[in-house]
């Protein structure tokens, strides 16, 4: 305490304290930046960033390979049946197909860390233009799908888990069951037959983007999005409440708030259901690598000017450079997801943390 007061009759701060006083006066950003870099998440992204280059490139080979191993060849796809011999080994020569498969892969591997996702084999148009005209439509049914069957799988998993076997949840068991069996095109199928043929309240197949009407795009993409979180609503909710009842009847905690007195419903909400969300956070990160799959067969169907009717089209042509290309942006998607969800435990229940346990 004598020193410190000795420090301020001279003038100056304790060292302590003048550090402070030079963070306090650092901009925001620079602030911001450094407590992240001494934060328990950095490492974690930093770990998740090296392991998912090897996943990332061997998913590219792969596709590379299984593509080329297709009987025929792009050339003679783009050229069409007709095609003589040497139509196809000009245009092979001019798109440098008649490259060794190492040497082609190398080359586009190259441009793909420079950013550069090279041009259609088809249209001469750049893949990265594709994308960016292809993947807001397929961003914006996924988040359509995501949101509906979490939407309704909580507060019905919820109702299901305070009456076991009530009506409610004897009526959502049975919607599981469909929503599990029942194949997503067969779904897809039924909704347009009743929804839009019969009643005419949605459209069967197409299109309309935010930026031309908003109340159309809505009516577009719901028997879609429907179509495709179905499967989710229905894996959901029995899951959670599943999850929700083993905590009710196994978990201490339970047992101490019924005997402070705190109503079930409460101790459902409140307590049950918030440790139960861990478990639904973890299917819906593994969920995404499946649902990507899925938007291909639901777009095909509704005629959707996606990523996935696009991806279909490449691999139909043969357009080894498009396809490629789209298969590294999902895959960055895919790791990017469960990253996501690995820190989102952390927001959830702040005793998580990455750091190395010390001894």
């Amino acid at each position: 305490m004598a020193r410190g007061a000795a420090f301020v009759r001279a003038g100056r701060r304790p060292k302590g304290e003048e550090s402070r006083v030079r963070r306090s006066e650092e901009p925001v950003l620079t602030r911001t930046f450094r407590s992240f870099l001494g934060s328990p998440s950095f490492p974690v992204i930093g770990r998740r960033v090296l392991q998912a280059i090897p996943v990332l490139w061997g998913v590219t080979f792969l596709t590379f390979t299984l593509l080329n191993l297709l009987p025929g060849s792009a050339a003679q796809s783009l050229l069409g049946i007709g095609a003589t011999k040497t139509e196809i080994a000009a245009l092979s020569k001019r798109l440098g197909l008649d490259q060794p498969f190492f040497v082609r892969y190398g080359e586009w591997l190259g441009h793909i860390v420079t950013g550069h996702f090279g041009a259609s084999l088809a249209s001469g148009q750049a893949v990265s233009t594709i994308i960016d005209q292809r993947l807001p439509v397929t961003l914006e049914l996924i988040g359509f799908a995501f949101f509906l069957a979490l939407f309704f799988a909580i507060p019905v998993a919820v109702l299901a888990a305070r009456w076991p076997h009530g009506i409610v949840d004897r009526v959502t068991m049975v919607i599981s069951m469909l929503g599990l069996s029942v194949p997503a095109f067969v779904v897809g199928l039924i909704l347009i037959l009743i929804f839009a043929v019969h009643a005419g309240w949605f459209p069967a197949v197409g299109f309309t983007s935010l930026s031309q009407n908003v109340g159309q795009n809505l009516r577009s993409m719901v028997l879609p999005s429907v179509t495709l979180g179905f499967t989710l609503f229905a894996t959901y909710s029995r899951v959670l409440r599943a999850d929700i009842l083993d905590q009710l009847s196994t978990e201490d905690y339970v047992v101490t708030a019924k005997a402070k007195g705190i109503s079930p419903g409460r101790v459902l909400v409140r307590h049950a259901l918030r440790n139960s969300l861990f478990g639904l956070l973890t299917l819906v990160g593994l969920n995404l690598g499946a649902l990507v799959g899925g938007t291909v067969l639901i777009e095909q169907i509704f005629a959707l000017p996606g990523i996935g009717q696009e991806l279909i089209q490449a691999i139909s042509n043969r357009d080894i450079v498009v396809v490629q290309g789209i298969v590294v942006i999902l895959a960055v998607a895919v790791v990017l997801a469960n990253l996501v969800t690995d820190l989102l435990y952390a927001v959830l229940d702040p005793r998580i943390r990455y750091g190395r346990p010390t001894n």
